[in-house]
């Protein structure tokens, strides 16, 4: 493969656009399972570009630029799923029964566009004249180096692509013995203390190790700190309080954590977003006069601008997100159609254009900047969803104050619930946009090449969002909706749309339980102190992410437990690979291993909710056996055990392999 640049080197490929199409779907069908599963996705680029490096290396005259053009489309799909952490919210509230496609897709890509658009004049401030670390887009851009400067870095791509598949495999077949009751699906025990009780469990899923190991042992001890706040602290303490002497105990402590505990870790990640975002506007602020001071010395400069610093005309950029206003009005209009705002159309859908402009434009800067700070898979996405929402459902509440009546409310809600969808789709391609610019730096691509090819990878995954969404819908449902249609007794979770709808009634409805909500925003307001405090102590070495113990609060154990083991066995693997000549492509294949997990049991997760609704059977894989419970949930922890260590062992000897 042709790692040299040249002044013009093959980028934009009708056979890279195909192959960053298809990686593109796939992903995306996968990150929305995993979103609707535990609330977290992970970013797509790395896998992205391992497997255009392995399939692209069978054509001679491909570039490391073309590899880039594919990882730039291809990370839409890890991105522009977090807007399933607003969407499920309309079926939720019941103002949904279906997900009807072209809303979803307009308001997906809609926003991603914008996303690109807000996002083009802050290159040159936030990554050419900055010296932002870039976490993933340099680790992407190494990838990409790696595996087309030498014959050691074309077979790491081979084996590469080969962790990917492996990693698919293993936690498929994993996911198909919890599906058919070969194995237990959580691994879990509750007990009393005292008059309360608590407990603990972890689901058996390869994909939740996966997304801990990529999001590393900082976040992974953050997420340790927030089950011990939540299962060791408060559920005891308000089971004690709120005394169910009857129920067993996991109902007991289940309840308390799903009404009382859940809304304390809502607070504490409120007020850590909110504190994180205020700590970024400086920053922000001077990046955009930067950026502005920038574009104008590039409209005098003309035809000069190198072919590294060519960023779609800002003419170009301005008309776009222009047009761009008329899809999102004839969206609003239309989402209001028939309902009892209808009345209230012309001066809603102005509030709407308005938040999406003004709104849309903050998000995408800080989102751009964060993702700068500590990459686009860190990103505090949660709080500008949360900070977006009560935005939103205050103006709409104060435009549709006047309308009364039972379905006033509920329609209020919707309305903000859509608006912020756009809003996010903007923050989140907004994010995703520049991380790929400094991957692009870093390999001599051309910046407009790069935002047109994110655009495609914008229409791709909202393409694949609306009929994903569709399907787990009519397979599983969502916890908390009516759920009427679904065919399985097992929701999902969804647990950032339910947070979502809830704060966007509590505004509305004034239902909200305000004390648990502040009582979370005090502990939130503590842990960032305790933040500042160890990393003004280590000197910045050591962090505890504020957002991150907040999250593991108001996440299922169930779910948090596996990603704390998934982030301590990435580092224990790591530490141990550190000391080894063949450390470092040991750590990359396990990276590679590790996004094969989430992508081989989302997958599989999605073609059996197809399963569910051809057959209409809630279980259709489940084996009648007589095995106990004890007995299932050891199978499933020996086999974790085994699939896990074995893959981290095969990184190794294959890493050894390729560095001698």
């Amino acid at each position: 493969m042709n790692a040299v640049t040249s002044s013009q080197p093959k980028e934009i490929t009708l056979r890279g656009v195909t192959l960053g199409v298809l990686i593109t779907l796939v992903f995306t069908a996968a990150q929305v399972y995993l979103g609707l599963k535990v609330g977290l996705t992970f970013a797509t680029s790395i896998p992205a570009a391992v497997i255009s490096m392995a399939l692209l290396s069978a054509f001679k005259n491909a570039t490391i630029q073309e590899n880039n053009i594919v990882q730039t489309l291809a990370s839409a799909a890890g991105t522009l799923a977090s807007v399933i952490f607003v969407l499920p919210g309309l079926l939720m509230t019941g103002w949904w029964t279906d997900v009807p496609f072209w809303p979803t897709f307009g308001a997906c890509a809609t926003g991603g566009v914008l996303g690109v658009m807000y996002t083009v004049p802050l290159r040159r401030a936030l990554v050419s004249a900055s010296d932002l670390p870039y976490p993933e887009g340099v680790a992407a851009a190494e990838v990409l180096k790696v595996g087309t400067s030498s014959r050691s870095g074309a077979a790491e791509g081979k084996a590469g692509l080969m962790s990917v598949i492996w990693g698919s495999i293993a936690s498929a077949l994993f996911a198909a013995a919890a599906a058919a009751r070969l194995m237990a699906g959580e691994v879990a025990g509750y007990f009393r203390v005292g008059g309360g009780a608590t407990g603990i469990g972890a689901a058996s899923s390869l994909a939740l190790i996966g997304a801990g190991h990529l999001m590393g042992i900082t976040v992974g001890i953050a997420m340790l700190a927030g089950l011990v706040i939540a299962w060791g602290i408060l559920v005891p303490l308000l089971t004690s309080m709120n005394p169910m002497t009857d129920a067993p105990a996991a109902e007991h402590a289940l309840r308390v954590w799903s009404t009382q505990v859940r809304m304390i870790g809502a607070g504490a990640i409120g007020a850590a977003a909110i504190v994180t975002l205020a700590g970024l506007a400086k920053p922000v602020i001077g990046g955009l006069r930067s950026a502005l001071e920038a574009a104008r010395r590039a409209k005098t400069q003309g035809q000069a601008l190198e072919r590294t610093e060519q960023d779609l005309p800002i003419r170009t950029v301005g008309l776009v997100t222009l047009l761009s206003m008329l899809p999102a009005g004839w969206l609003l209009a239309n989402f209001l159609q028939g309902t009892v705002l209808e009345s209230l159309s012309v001066p809603l859908v102005a509030v709407g254009i308005g938040y999406v402009l003004f709104a849309g434009i903050c998000a995408a800067a800080v989102c751009g900047y964060m993702a700068g700070l500590i990459g686009s898979s860190n990103s505090p996405v949660s709080g500008i969803a949360i900070l977006t929402i009560l935005g939103a459902a205050l103006s709409v509440g104060v435009v549709g104050r006047q309308v009364t009546g039972p379905e006033a409310a509920p329609a209020l809600v919707a309305f903000a619930l859509f608006v912020t969808t756009v809003v996010l789709a903007v923050a989140v391609i907004g994010n995703d946009n520049l991380q790929d610019l400094k991957t692009g730096q870093l390999v001599d691509a051309t910046p407009w090449k790069q935002q047109v090819a994110l655009l495609i990878g914008v229409v791709s995954g909202s393409a694949v969002v609306p009929p994903v969404l569709a399907l787990l819908n009519r397979a599983y449902g969502f916890a908390g909706a009516p759920n009427a249609n679904a065919i399985s007794a097992q929701p999902l979770a969804a647990p950032q749309a339910t947070l979502i709808s809830t704060l966007a009634k509590g505004v509305i409805g004034g239902n909200l339980r305000w004390d648990l909500v502040l009582w979370g925003a005090a502990l939130g307001l503590t842990l960032v102190v305790i933040n500042f405090g160890v990393k003004k102590a280590s000197k910045d070495r050591y962090s505890l992410p504020p957002l991150g113990v907040g999250l593991a609060i108001y996440l299922p154990s169930a779910v948090t437990v596996p990603v704390v083991v998934g982030a301590l066995a990435g580092w224990a693997f790591e530490r141990a690979a550190s000391k080894q000549t063949w450390g470092e492509p040991a750590k990359r294949l396990a990276v590679l291993i590790m996004s094969g997990f989430i992508v081989g049991e989302s997958l599989f997760n999605v073609a059996l909710a197809g399963l569910i609704v051809s057959t209409g059977k809630g279980e259709p894989l489940a084996i009648p056996n007589g095995m106990g419970e004890v007995t299932t949930m050891l199978i499933a922890l020996v086999l974790g055990v085994i699939a896990v260590g074995g893959l981290y062992r095969w990184a190794a000897r294959t890493a050894l392999r390729i560095s001698t």
